[in-house]
């Protein structure tokens, strides 16, 4: 699927209450898991201890951070669509988050994207992101939220 490019808040209109597309696959493995509790100095043994999560988990295998499934969405967002001519870029908050699913360690997730909302805050494109992260082959996804970017054109 080609990226859907956009120019100036006109340009977003089109796309209001559509499927802006969904991005590649990338694999969660346990370096990564690791990289990210090293980050935010979560060493959780959910996450970092492969031997006590074989025996004590649910999962039976380490699980990825939430916040490292929702940490991947600029870099997924981004294979989605290109904004371009904006003097800056805001994350302005996440609405309605919920994590639906552990993301497996070697799970292989992709975010889906619905623009579900924009707004025109005086030239500022105030975008409502209905973002879905799926996990390959797994029916429920790993978390859903609407992403809220505040985009400042040129």
């Amino acid at each position: 699927m080609a990226k859907v490019i956009v120019g100036s808040f006109q340009e977003f209109e089109q796309y209001l209450g559509q499927d802006l597309g969904v991005s590649e696959y990338v694999k969660i493995d346990q370096a990564r898991i690791n990289q990210f509790a090293e980050a935010t100095l979560d060493h959780q043994w959910i996450h970092t201890d492969a031997r006590r999560a074989e025996t004590e988990s649910p999962f039976k295998k380490t699980i990825a951070h939430g916040y490292l499934a929702l940490s991947l969405v600029p870099y997924l967002w981004n294979q989605i669509a290109e904004i371009n001519n904006i003097k800056m870029l805001i994350n302005y908050g996440i609405e309605d988050l919920k994590f639906n699913q552990p993301v497996v360690v070697d799970s292989e997730v992709r975010l889906r994207v619905k623009l579900a909302s924009l707004v025109n805050l005086r030239g500022i494109a105030k975008t409502g992101l209905e973002a879905v992260l799926e996990i390959k082959d797994n029916p429920k996804p790993a978390f859903t939220a609407t992403v809220v970017l505040l985009y400042h054109f040129k």
